[in-house]
């Protein structure tokens, strides 16, 4: 999906949101434990839930690999199912050199056939550059995340004065465009949204930790909006796990549904 396609899909639905496929085998609902293939069952009825509401699915891999050969049968399932009009990313947060980057671009791009991948930027630019080599493809690059161990580099000081993750953000703006490179931000990190949009005016940004983990939208929005909305924001607990009975489905919705409705009301007011 190339960025106008989803620039269009956001203001069609009037939405923002990503829904987090961080789907834990232990809090699958109990009725689904006997279906052959628990996950992909418990994916399907969330994702017909929330798909009006949303414009974006985000498996995270962790979920997946953790259950070996049929995790990945899961999640090929997964990605399958999603549509066509939706972006998918896989949050695997990947990261090496050379020809193993690559290789770990075409299996999520080619293989899986996700839209866009989370990487770590950590090995630098060799790291990172054989990721956006695919059309129509998208690198979302860690910058400032939210848990609390990013204070241990992220806000390093260089001898510039700049914090560490404010260069990945510069130096990273040499390696790709806002046509295939956004950006990971925390949304309890909303105090830092207004700076780095500054340094990073036409990127979209990837906002994980809405819902559960406390992320204000109202906040994380007033800082990171830009002219084409700018933000995929992410909520996973939430909705995936608002009810752990045969209605959760329709409880996913009624959040989902939620979300999507203070977008709205957002973007009615810009």
């Amino acid at each position: 999906m190339n960025r106008q396609e989803l620039i269009d899909q956001i203001r069609k639905k009037k939405s923002y949101l990503c829904v987090g496929l961080d789907t834990d085998f232990s809090k699958i609902p109990s009725h689904l434990q006997s279906d052959p293939d628990p996950l992909f069952a418990f994916n399907r009825g969330i994702i017909e839930a929330t798909v009006d509401y949303c414009v974006a699915y985000k498996p995270n891999l962790a979920f997946y690999e953790a259950l070996g050969a049929r995790g990945w049968e899961s999640l090929q399932k997964t990605i399958d199912y999603i549509p066509k009009t939706h972006f998918t990313i896989a949050d695997a947060k990947r990261g090496d050199i050379g020809n193993t980057s690559t290789l770990y671009a075409k299996a999520f791009f080619e293989s899986l056939k996700v839209d866009a991948l989370t990487v770590a930027p950590y090995m630098g630019s060799d790291s990172v550059k054989p990721f956006l080599g695919f059309k129509d493809k998208w690198v979302i690059l860690l910058v400032h995340t939210s848990n609390p161990g990013s204070a241990d580099f992220q806000l390093l000081e260089s001898r510039d004065g700049k914090r560490f993750y404010e260069n990945v953000l510069l130096a990273s703006q040499q390696w790709g465009t806002p046509e295939n490179l956004m950006y990971v931000v925390g949304a309890t990190r909303a105090d830092k949204i207004a700076a780095i949009r500054a340094l990073a005016p036409e990127h979209f940004f990837l906002v994980p930790g809405i819902g559960a983990q406390g992320g204000d939208l109202e906040e994380v929005s007033k800082h990171g909006l830009n002219r084409d909305i700018g933000l995929l924001v992410n909520a996973s607990r939430s909705i995936l796990y608002a009810s752990s009975g045969k209605d959760f489905g329709e409880q996913a919705a009624v959040e989902a549904g939620k979300l999507q409705q203070q977008m709205e009301r957002i973007l009615n007011s810009r």
